[in-house]
């Protein structure tokens, strides 16, 4: 397996401040370990939200249902669900279902998705503008460059009518090509998702997932140009398993806890920017 340099939270009460860097070594897809009536279930999640939902389970919820979380935070999309099917993590919780879709179809993966837990409404921002009227013409606009977050970044763009696809699309593989109308002209550049927020100043404005969004100290509801509307939106955010976990008892029960109404009101009383929205 190729060396990743990643980092790793042993979830405790110390809270997110337990950081420490490893290789990732090879593991077995043999699901969580059980040890003295406790399930040790090795989660891989984006920094924010998700690592931090995950450590308010951990702090809160985990102990009185048997669970103990290692969470390792990883802020390469293309990472996780490697890790998961190699078996140095149990789940993951940073996608949403298009994105689980494409990388499905592409890598061959064999991957379970559970019902969403919160949705992070994608956000066009920019350093120099302050609303979409003043896009100007040929306006270089940054947008992620894997297939599903490419194709929504373009949904949430013809969604306000700054341009518009060809009628059908399916977005999960939706490209620039894909474009019918463009009114202003504009460019569009690909980059990693994660580097968006950080390249801002060199383009127009840029398409900024909200977990990113918030790792740069982004406030959607006061900085976004536009934002993703979150009323039946198809991009919640899930735990993931190996499809042979899938009725995995303390993944089944790691799943509840996420749905749980006290998660919901951590989300609701933490997040009050907007930037992260409960699903359920």
């Amino acid at each position: 397996m190729t060396t990743l340099n990643r980092r790793t939270l042993f979830a405790s009460g110390a809270g997110l401040a337990a950081l420490t860097t490893l290789a990732a070594c090879g593991g077995t897809a043999e699901g969580p370990t059980e040890e003295n009536g406790v399930t040790e279930i090795r989660v891989g999640a984006s920094p924010k939200p998700h690592a931090e939902i995950l450590q308010f389970v951990q702090d809160n919820l985990a102990e009185a249902a048997g669970l103990s979380l290692t969470i390792t935070p990883y802020t390469d999309y293309q990472i996780p669900n490697q890790a998961l099917v190699d078996g140095d993590d149990d789940a993951n919780y940073f996608q949403t279902p298009n994105f689980l879709k494409s990388q499905m179809d592409e890598k061959g993966f064999e991957l379970h998705g559970f019902e969403g837990i919160h949705i992070e409404p994608l956000g066009l921002y920019s350093e120099t503008l302050t609303s979409i009227d003043e896009l100007p013409e040929g306006g270089e606009i940054a947008i992620a460059n894997d297939p599903a977050n490419r194709g929504r970044g373009l949904a949430l763009l013809a969604s306000y009518d700054i341009i518009t696809l060809t009628e059908g699309v399916e977005l999960t593989v939706a490209t620039t090509n894909d474009i019918q109308d463009n009114p202003k002209n504009l460019e569009f550049t690909e980059i990693e998702a994660a580097q968006i927020p950080r390249s801002l100043a060199d383009f127009a404005a840029g398409v900024v997932n909200g977990n990113y969004a918030l790792e740069a100290g982004l406030k959607p509801s006061e900085e976004a140009l536009i934002l993703e509307k979150s009323e039946d939106s198809p991009y919640s955010n899930m735990l993931v398993v190996r499809a042979a976990d899938a009725e995995n008892p303390a993944l089944v029960k790691l799943d509840e806890l996420l749905h749980s109404e006290d998660v919901k009101t951590f989300i609701t009383d933490t997040y009050t920017d907007g930037s992260v929205i409960p699903a359920f």
